[in-house]
């Protein structure tokens, strides 16, 4: 039980706003988790990194399935909110993509996604979600750009995804740099979309 230092018992309850924090610390902390152990970590990892319960991990996160498509559903969402941002230059756009390659393999996973065959709807969730990474990076993508063709985009960034390994984030941002170098594509500040 956590307890306050000097009344010794627990903190008052915060409801809803509990609520969204500890949704919000699990989702970095699942991120960070599957990064490091990858996919197949025991979720009570995940809950013991977000400093909650496994209670609380299940109430917001029934299964594995559940929580991957969260780390996802975010990755895709800054992407997308990039794109959307006044001003917005498609090396920021591939900045901000490559540091969510860098920073969390279930996104890779999702990029290399076949929905066929998939029993559980997570594949035919993350090619859904895959796309919608593509067209958020068309929106920005300069007409003539070396990746205009019909499906250089999407080569160029299975081919980067696949090139992000290492064991730490470091080690797999400048991979992914070394590999869009590779295939010179100016890429932006490797940071997250902060709005």
């Amino acid at each position: 039980m956590e307890r306050t230092e000097r009344e010794g018992r627990r903190p008052a309850n915060d409801g809803p706003k509990a609520a969204a924090r500890n949704r919000a610390a699990l989702v970095a902390a699942a991120r960070e988790v599957f990064a490091e152990q990858g996919l197949e970590v025991p979720l009570s990892a995940v809950a013991r990194r977000a400093g909650v319960g496994q209670g609380v991990l299940y109430r917001h996160f029934p299964d594995r399935t559940a929580a991957v498509a969260a780390v996802l559903e975010e990755n895709v969402r800054q992407i997308e909110q990039a794109a959307e941002s006044d001003g917005a230059a498609f090396a920021d756009l591939l900045g901000v993509l490559t540091w969510h390659l860098a920073e969390s393999a279930a996104f890779i996973g999702l990029l290399h996604a076949d929905p066929s065959g998939d029993r559980s709807g997570i594949r035919v969730h993350a090619s859904a979600l895959s796309e919608r990474v593509e067209r958020a990076l068309r929106k920005r993508l300069p007409d003539g750009h070396r990746l205009a063709g019909a499906n250089d985009l999407v080569l160029a960034v299975a081919m980067v995804s696949a090139a992000v390994t290492g064991h730490s984030h470091e080690e797999r941002k400048r991979r992914a740099l070394d590999a869009w170098r590779l295939l010179a594509v100016e890429v932006g500040p490797v940071r997250p979309f902060d709005g």
